[in-house]
């Protein structure tokens, strides 16, 4: 068998594999019709260039918006400042809410503690 041909068998066994990673991505999650629906977002052609620059507008563009985040902050501070001022008028609905609301954050801190730990409870892996 030359060389050539055997390049060629090759070939269409990688594109057999491929379609069949295609059907299954089809087949199980859906992947075809969910870059149909957003093919207006797929850069052409593909390329590690094009991927650079798409990488650096997100970090400036991630930038940019920091001072607008920042103020967003500093109002949701001073609106926590307020309520705690007022906290004699506070319903208990609201008291409520909050403590779920802190519980919450707790239960996602610890389940990320345990991930990061490998899946234990007692500590982590030596």
């Amino acid at each position: 068998m030359t060389r050539v041909r055997k390049e060629k068998e090759k070939e269409k066994g990688g594109n057999r594999s491929k379609a069949k990673l295609r059907a299954h991505l089809k087949e199980f999650w859906g992947i075809d019709g969910l870059l149909e629906q957003n093919k207006q977002y797929i850069v052409e052609p593909p390329s590690v260039e094009k991927c650079n620059e798409l990488s650096k507008q997100l970090l400036y563009t991630r930038l940019a918006s920091i001072p607008g985040r920042y103020e967003a902050f500093w109002k949701e501070v001073d609106s926590v400042k307020q309520m705690w001022k007022s906290r004699k008028e506070l319903k208990v609905e609201d008291a409520g809410i909050a403590a779920l609301f802190g519980l919450e954050c707790f239960a996602w801190y610890c389940a990320g503690e345990i991930v990061g730990r490998g899946f234990t409870f007692t500590g982590y892996y030596p």
